[in-house]
């Protein structure tokens, strides 16, 4: 037996309370890893992201920013509280300016997103593509776009989605694979060949 095995063994994890956890919990439990969500009251560990991940979330937040009007600014991985157990954390999103209230914030409520944008990892595809759109829809929030690696060369494609106000749905507006090209939440112009692969 290793020594790294006697020590798993005896680390002490939270006992979720009978009704889950809430927002507040996410915030005051102590030594929580870094990125921990939390969906319907359960704490979700975010696995370490391979090299895609970074890069595309880098480059979406370098163009989401690079044609930003006043009065919108871009997050990336910030808590958004949706409800009182649901607290994700998507890898970019646009918030109304107004909302920032300085630089020790670590949320902004889903009254105040214009768009979530979730970068599909091998171990989130499930929420990525199902639980968080069907939440980040249920709270209101007007754009969503999901991420993906596509192609041999692993270039991203990007979905694009729009709340429909009657369904309280997404519906999807467009695939983008070189390039988006969009005018909501406001016009942006993003080249997604930006992603240098060995």
């Amino acid at each position: 037996m290793t020594a790294e095995s006697v020590e798993h063994r005896h680390l002490r994890w939270p006992m979720p309370p009978t009704d889950g956890y809430t927002v507040d919990d996410l915030f005051t439990l102590p030594d929580l890893p870094r990125h921990t969500e939390l969906i319907d009251g359960s704490l979700v560990f975010v696995s370490p992201q391979r090299r895609f991940h970074y890069p595309v979330i880098n480059m979406l937040f370098n163009g989401l920013r690079s044609s930003l009007p006043p009065g919108f600014s871009v997050e990336q991985e910030m808590t958004v509280l949706l409800d009182d157990r649901n607290g994700p954390e998507p890898d970019v999103s646009v918030v109304r300016a107004d909302a920032v209230t300085g630089l020790d914030q670590t949320s902004f409520r889903a009254t105040d997103v214009l768009l979530a944008v979730e970068v599909v990892s091998p171990e989130s595809e499930s929420r990525d593509r199902t639980t968080k759109p069907l939440k980040y829809a249920a709270a209101g929030i007007p754009h969503f776009w999901r991420v993906e690696k596509g192609g041999t060369d692993g270039s991203p494609v990007v979905h694009v989605h729009e709340l429909d106000l009657r369904t309280k749905a997404y519906a999807h507006m467009g695939l983008h694979r070189d390039r988006i090209k969009v005018d909501k939440p406001y016009a942006i112009d993003i080249d997604l060949g930006g992603i240098s692969q060995p």
